[in-house]
């Protein structure tokens, strides 16, 4: 029976387990191992390698639905990836075959009616593995290149957001057909009721995993994406500002030639002036260029002044 409270990480992991037994299958999903003794769940997440606060967070949303904040960077989107990918993998590798399995044996064979169950339920199941495909394949590798520093172009979590479709009603048509309208004689009946109980606790797991996507996975990705176009606005900017910067500084033989420039002396003049050759004097100019990214007279020269190599006052009519 659930016990409608906030779990938190000094809790005893089994006394959360005993309150809500359905989250023994959301500890597979986190990869934790059972055999954990009294510890609490922090202790047993930080022995087992799982992130401490992301699970508490999807254990209360989960139990109590309890929605932290859309700013709350502490969840690890690393953490929720991987919880959503082990539970595909318990629902379509062990669950739907559970389920059909059951529903096979319960049914009468060569009953035509009981063949057509079986088609709308292997219907019902190829969009489920559809549905999750999708994200295994689209959406889980955009994530993990998120995770990398990775913006992928023409791709992002609104567009998952938006085209997610809602697969929680998926076997409601199923079981109302077997309960209402399915003949009982031949049946199975212990049979057919556990497999129908099956297919109604799997719609409520449909439905939480649809809501940790929606909900948990959708905000935490967001903030990625967030953080990550942050990084790379601060990195253009710091780009920016080095350019003009320089990556290099003016030596003092360059600004006595930008001084000369400035005055009016040709390459000769200047090579005369400074005592060195004419090659010399515009091997100094090509790497001023390259330092400064001025080419013009005009900019050396509004260089110069700011930079105090010569006084504004000589250029004042």
């Amino acid at each position: 029976m659930k016990r409608m409270k906030l779990y938190e990480a000094d809790d005893k992991m089994i006394d959360l387990i005993s309150d809500n037994y359905s989250m023994l299958q959301g500890l597979n999903s986190f990869g934790i191992r059972l055999g954990f003794g009294d510890k609490t769940v922090s202790e047993v997440c930080n022995e087992q390698g799982v992130d401490c606060y992301t699970f508490p967070v999807v254990v209360n949303f989960l139990i109590n639905g309890y929605t932290p904040k859309e700013t709350d960077e502490r969840i690890s989107v690393n953490t929720l990836l991987g919880y959503l990918r082990a539970s595909h993998r318990f629902f379509l590798d062990y669950q739907l075959p559970s389920i059909r399995k059951k529903l096979e044996e319960a049914l009468t064979q060569g009953n035509s009616l009981a063949m057509l169950i079986m088609r709308l339920f292997d219907e019902y199941a190829h969009d489920i593995q559809l549905h999750m495909k999708y994200e295994e394949k689209t959406l889980f590798p955009y994530v993990e290149a998120l995770l990398q520093g990775e913006q992928r172009p023409n791709y992002n979590v609104e567009i998952y957001s938006k085209h997610h479709d809602d697969i929680t009603g998926k076997f409601h048509e199923l079981k109302s057909i077997i309960i209402k309208y399915l003949p009982q004689d031949g049946l199975a009946n212990n049979q057919l009721t556990a497999a129908i109980y099956d297919i109604y606790s799997n719609e409520e797991w449909l439905s939480n995993h649809s809501n940790v996507e929606d909900i948990l996975f959708v905000h935490a990705i967001r903030l990625q994406e967030k953080k990550l176009k942050n990084n790379d606005v601060s990195a253009r900017i710091s780009s920016m500002i080095k350019n003009v910067e320089g990556t290099e500084a003016i030596s003092e033989r360059e600004k006595e030639i930008i001084v000369c420039l400035v005055q009016g002396m040709s390459n000769k003049e200047i090579a005369a002036h400074l005592f060195i050759s004419v090659n010399t004097v515009i091997t100094h100019r090509r790497n001023i260029a390259r330092k400064l990214q001025i080419h013009s007279l005009a900019g050396l020269t509004i260089y110069a002044i700011a930079n105090n190599l010569i006084d504004k006052s000589c250029f004042i009519d």
